[in-house]
């Protein structure tokens, strides 16, 4: 009994080729050398066509077109950007010169409404008058006192100068009773000189005073003195201006 292993592989003798097999094998090799070279040559010659040139520069063109409109958004968002700058200091020069306007308006009238009140006093047909205060008006300001402001008149002696000093009282109710607050309480100190005045026709004095909280106003009584004689006038302080001589 032979106890020799079965080998699990066998070698095969390798069948020689035939000739003619080679032949084929290597016509077919050859012809798909050849159909390679030809697609080759034919994507180059695709590429390289007219056509192809063409969609290149239609490519190279579009390109360059989006530049130039790229460059024209930028110049136009600059342009934009300046006439905003622009617009917005030609509003502020502009408020500015309405609010100029506006003040010039204001002088003017107030100049008109002066040269009107002169004429008055001084024309051939005005009321001929002496010392007196045409009018008191109050305004209440920002740090609770009140300022003031009284005109003093004059047409009986043309060309003569009035001078002298002005003090004013205050009447009204406090804790349900009248009082009078006067010249150096409406100050809050004591010995307060009058207010100097000095013209020919006319002069307004301004000043500000203080008023109690709980203290409601109701008259106003203006006293002038001086060398040539004094004057006092009454104004209700809701109607400042409408004075009434006593």
């Amino acid at each position: 009994m032979n106890n020799r292993p079965t080998s699990r592989f066998q070698i095969t003798p390798r069948t020689p080729q035939h000739p003619r097999q080679r032949r084929v094998q290597l016509a077919v090799l050859a012809v798909a050398w050849g159909l390679s070279l030809l697609l080759v040559g034919w994507l180059a010659a695709r590429y390289a066509s007219p056509e192809a040139g063409g969609l290149r520069e239609r490519l190279r063109q579009s390109n360059q077109q989006l530049e130039q409109q790229r460059a024209q958004v930028e110049e136009l968002r600059q342009r934009q950007a300046t006439l905003e700058a622009s617009d917005r200091i030609s509003r502020a020069a502009n408020a500015e010169v309405q609010a100029s306007l506006s003040e010039r308006d204001e002088e003017i009238a107030g100049l008109r409404a002066d040269v009107a009140f002169y004429e008055r006093l001084v024309g051939a047909t005005s009321q001929r008058k002496g010392l007196n205060a045409h009018s008191a008006e109050f305004s209440p300001e920002a740090a609770g006192s009140w300022h003031y402001s009284v005109v003093l008149t004059q047409n009986l002696n043309r060309g003569a100068i009035s001078q002298g000093q002005m003090r004013f009282t205050v009447e009204g109710v406090k804790d349900g009773k009248l009082t009078t607050l006067g010249w150096d309480e409406l100050h809050q100190r004591k010995g307060v000189p009058g207010q100097e005045y000095s013209f020919r026709y006319f002069q307004q004095l301004d000043g500000s005073v203080m008023l109690p909280r709980d203290f409601t106003p109701q008259r106003v009584r203006v006293s002038l003195s001086g060398p040539g004689g004094g004057a006092t006038q009454t104004f209700d302080w809701k109607l400042a201006g409408s004075g009434r001589g006593e």
